[in-house]
């Protein structure tokens, strides 16, 4: 770890303005989580401060974000007869990323596919519209996520509190319309925080608010969980260390995109994890790469680590000295918020796109949506990598087969030399070649054996050319063996020519060559041809009969 003093002015200015956006937000996000407030701003100074210093993006800038927030308030609903636990689930999840890390798992998550990175990022944003709906009309957030506060839409009209939703209202149009020109001076979350608590303080005084708010250090925590208890911990521990890896290094991606630097993947889950690891040891929310503070950052000047280390030292300063301020801001507020930060993390820009994207990509971004917000994350992302591979698969079985094909008798068109076109019309037919050329994989597998099986019925002598074989995984290597043995059990004279590289390595390491005779195995097409043509009458050649005469 080193600190680069060279963007000095650019950083400094950067950690400023990329703390007021954080503030309201990390103290939105807390009380969304159910831990409250001061969590939410503990879990942005200790994730945005070792994030910065260990992680491997210099611009980025690190804290509470919605995705997490959203597996954070599963884990305290789950565990709210005891916290420390679910913090223990947080120093957990963040030593699974630092071991993701280590094992540089990290350039592993750029393969997620987009279908089901749009699907889960919009199913979250739709988890916190939800959530924040009942707090958006004054009535506390209800137990069980989105189908919980849907069960509890019934209750509203009978409980709605008039000033929290007058308070709401105005501050959803702030964040909305809040004017370009004024963002520079203030962003749109804190100008809202300041507008709708002066207005629940002076005006509406009958809505909802925080109260009794800690100030002060945090309190460790030891993060001790029972041995009986590990099973129904690990696993929301690895939810959040999936989500935190892939919520940051997609944040990672935006900001080599706008600074025109490459980050390191490994070693931002490292610096990720250390993060999250600290918020679980003091109490504070988990946190990861947090686009919109990312993106302000950079805009303001921030261009390395000191510009997030910055922003966290400045946050632990009013975080000593708030907790007083805090006690009067309004839920409604907070709920103006956060819908707005649901709407913006909702993909909407995929979703435009259906109309022209393929149906099976359509397929799996609903399917991953829908169980995000019914369902959980970690069932969601599961299953829409399964249903993503099935997608991949069935193309890749297409793109591949179009690498099978057979010939016979030549044709002019075929990619057959002058030498070998001319060496195959001279068995009039008697010698089938099939091309294996490209990959081929366990996808093309099964209808490797159908095609190959389907172009070789009623031939006698086949050559299999693998000159152009480029990659052959194990399952195409043991379907290879499949009909390679069939057909010599049939009778059928096989050769295979031209095989060579990892193909070959491939299916002399499993045997599948073992039942063709040494002989038939050639450097070449040409060679094979001439192999086989001794067993077999060429058209030039005289008959018996002919013989005989």
């Amino acid at each position: 770890m080193r600190l680069d003093f060279s963007n000095l002015r650019g950083d400094i200015f950067g950690g400023l303005t990329t703390t007021v956006v954080a503030l309201p937000l990390a103290m939105a996000f807390g009380v969304a989580s159910g831990v409250g407030p001061i969590p939410g701003l503990y879990g942005a100074i200790v994730v945005g401060f070792f994030a910065a210093l260990f992680g491997g993006t210099p611009a980025q800038v690190s804290g509470p974000t919605g995705p997490m927030t959203a597996v954070m308030a599963v884990v305290v609903a789950e565990h709210a007869h005891d916290l420390s636990q679910a913090f223990a689930i947080v120093f957990l999840g963040g030593l699974f990323q630092v071991a993701f890390g280590f094992l540089k798992i990290g350039r592993f998550v750029s393969y997620t596919p987009f279908s089901v990175v749009s699907g889960f990022m919009s199913g979250i944003g739709v988890i916190i519209i939800l959530i924040q709906t009942l707090p958006f009309f004054g009535i506390p957030i209800a137990s069980g996520g989105p189908v919980g506060a849907i069960a509890e839409w019934s209750r509203i009209p009978e409980n709605l509190n008039s000033d929290a939703v007058v308070i709401a209202s105005i501050s959803l149009a702030v964040m909305v319309f809040w004017p370009e020109k004024l963002r520079a001076l203030a962003p749109p979350p804190l100008a809202t925080l300041v507008i709708g608590t002066l207005l629940g303080v002076f005006l509406f005084d009958a809505a909802p608010i925080i109260a009794n708010v800690p100030t002060g250090f945090p309190e460790f925590q030891a993060p001790f969980i029972p041995m009986a208890d590990l099973p129904s911990v690990v696993q929301p521990a690895l939810i959040l260390a999936l989500m935190g890896s892939i919520d940051s290094l997609l944040t990672s991606l935006v900001a080599d995109s706008i600074t025109h630097t490459r980050h390191n993947s490994d070693r931002e889950l490292i610096g990720q994890g250390i993060g999250n690891m600290a918020a679980g040891l003091i109490g504070g929310l988990p946190g990861a790469g947090a686009t919109m503070r990312t993106v302000v950052n950079v805009r303001a000047g921030g261009r390395t680590r000191l510009s997030g280390a910055l922003h966290a030292l400045i946050l632990l300063a009013l975080v000593l000295g708030l907790g007083p301020l805090a006690e009067h801001i309004p839920h409604a507020v907070l709920a103006g918020i956060l819908l707005k930060v649901g709407w913006d993390i909702i993909d909407w820009d995929y979703l435009k796109r259906l109309p022209r994207t393929p149906r099976d990509k359509v397929v799996v971004m609903f399917v991953t949506l829908g169980l995000t917000v019914f369902v959980d994350l970690i069932t969601a992302v599961a299953v829409g990598l399964i249903f993503a591979s099935f997608v991949t698969a069935k193309w890749m079985e297409t793109e591949e087969l179009k690498g099978v094909t057979a010939v016979a008798i030549p044709e002019e068109d075929d990619d057959l030399s002058t030498a070998e076109r001319n060496a195959l019309r001279r068995y009039n037919g008697q010698i089938l070649v099939i091309f294996l050329r490209g990959r081929f994989s366990y996808a093309s597998a099964r209808e490797l054996i159908q095609r190959t099986n389907a172009a070789s019925f009623g031939h006698k002598t086949i050559i299999y050319d693998m000159t152009e074989a480029a990659h052959v995984d194990t399952s195409a290597a043991l379907a290879i063996e499949g009909f390679l043995n069939a057909a010599v059990e049939n009778g059928v004279d096989c050769y295979v020519a031209g095989l060579s590289g990892t193909a070959a390595e491939t299916l002399r390491a499993l045997g599948a060559l073992d039942e063709i005779p040494a002989g038939h195995l050639t450097a070449t097409l040409l060679d094979a041809i001439a192999a086989a043509g001794e067993h077999l009458t060429p058209s030039d050649a005289p008959t018996a009969r002919q013989k005989e005469q």
